[in-house]
């Protein structure tokens, strides 16, 4: 049985694919759940269009992403936070608090944007990357200081 799939399913295929699954996976699983469609001639279609849709979609967020890269990539921000002699911070500078200290300069972002591998724990400068869109990155710089 052909289906259309309408979310990605690791063991199957990507959203939009057309896959052929057993008929009882098909109207035990998918179909109920809601993860896949017929793949009937209108819904083809209808897959089309939507596809074409997603993609114009997509092309005007990655121009609203690119135009807020150009206005990120000139932001600094400054933590200041309590250091010990060793320029260890007490605590740490994590997404959630440069995400802070973003919107109080007016600059609106998601924390789950920032890209941190590890919170920062010690005073310095810093780049933080900032992924806006899966093709679009942004750079802001940190500055980590002693209060």
């Amino acid at each position: 049985m052909k289906v259309i799939l309408t979310q990605d399913i690791p063991s199957l295929g990507t959203k939009t694919q057309v896959v052929e699954v057993k008929p009882g996976y098909a109207r035990n699983y998918l179909l109920p759940q809601g993860k896949a469609m017929l793949a009937g001639a209108g819904n083809l279609k209808q897959l089309e269009r939507k596809i074409q849709a997603e993609a114009l979609s997509l092309s005007r967020k990655k121009v609203e992403a690119e135009e807020q890269a150009k206005k990120l990539n000139e932001v600094s921000c400054t933590a200041a936070v309590q250091a010990g002699e060793d320029d260890k911070l007490f605590g740490s500078v994590t997404a959630a608090d440069i995400s802070e200290l973003l919107a109080a300069q007016g600059v609106k972002l998601d924390k789950r944007k920032l890209i941190l591998e590890q919170p920062i724990k010690v005073l310095g400068v810093y780049n933080i990357p900032i992924k806006l869109h899966p093709e679009v990155e942004a750079n802001i710089k940190l500055w980590v200081v002693r209060q």
